[in-house]
């Protein structure tokens, strides 16, 4: 039996987010339906972090098994031609049998791209979140450092999350404007559902002007959900990147300008 690790990528807004669904308009569903055709018998696929309903991925990694032998190049070949449009193999290579995707990952990467302007977005429409009022990226970005660290990110964390721990350790919280568009770039051990959306919403009250930047701060140490901004739009988030120990020799996330706008993530 040989283990095989991927990167992928793929357009989220015709899925319904990662993980196996049975109407099987999944984007694990269809990577699966792909490698089947490649190895000639099924194959389940183990992804580093599942993303939810219209959520992108610029550089996602799984792994799965398989005894029948194929070279590396059949994996990318082959399953991008029984691959749909949306979704596309960057790479694959033979690993060691004990690597896992998910459990060694020592970090794993989120950007959220945000359009704002008075108008919305139309060729833009499903790939990046919308806000109509003049955000403040400077006021936001400062706001964000307080996550930095080990907390408790209940205040962030979706009603229906099944994590057994809400602590997480945030990497990175960085905020930025580009033009018409603002990045943010959140870098942590693990994620919760809904965190980046929730962290998002949060700190667009700050950019507003309707909260103030040590409201962030607030609620991280009230954890309580109720007392934070709504969930914001899936469309603008994109799972940018995992990190691994060097020993796995799993290929780092290239730089990447993001869809239609210049912004840049190295």
């Amino acid at each position: 039996m040989t283990r095989i690790a991927l990167g992928i990528e793929y357009d989220g807004a015709a899925f319904h987010g990662w993980q196996s669904q049975p109407h099987g308009n999944t984007v694990q569903d269809a990577l699966e339906r792909a490698l089947a055709e490649v190895a000639g018998k099924p194959i389940r696929v183990t992804c580093a972090g599942r993303t939810d309903t219209g959520v992108h991925a610029l550089a996602q990694v799984a792994h799965f098994d398989c005894d029948v032998a194929r070279p590396d190049t059949a994996w990318v070949r082959g399953g991008n031609a029984h691959l749909p449009p949306q979704i596309a193999v960057r790479w694959a290579q033979t690993v060691d049998e004990r690597f896992h995707a998910r459990f060694d990952a020592t970090s794993r990467s989120y950007c959220y791209l945000l359009h704002n302007h008075a108008v919305r977005p139309a060729l833009q429409h499903g790939h990046v979140g919308w806000h109509h009022r003049h955000l403040d990226a400077e006021l936001m970005h400062q706001a964000a450092q307080v996550l930095l660290g080990e907390h408790d990110f209940s205040a962030f964390r979706a009603a229906e999350c099944q994590a057994k721990s809400p602590i997480k350790i945030m990497h990175q919280a960085d905020v930025r404007r580009c033009g018409d568009s603002i990045l943010f770039e959140l870098r942590a051990s693990a994620f919760l559902q809904h965190m980046v959306r929730n962290i998002v919403g949060g700190l667009v009250y700050v950019g507003i002007g309707r909260q103030p930047p040590e409201s962030i701060a607030e609620l991280l140490a009230g954890r309580d959900r109720t007392r934070a901004a709504p969930t914001f739009s899936p469309a603008g988030l994109y799972f940018s990147g995992v990190e691994y120990a060097p020993h796995w020799r799993i290929p780092a996330a290239e730089s990447i300008i993001l869809p239609s706008f210049q912004l840049r993530l190295s």
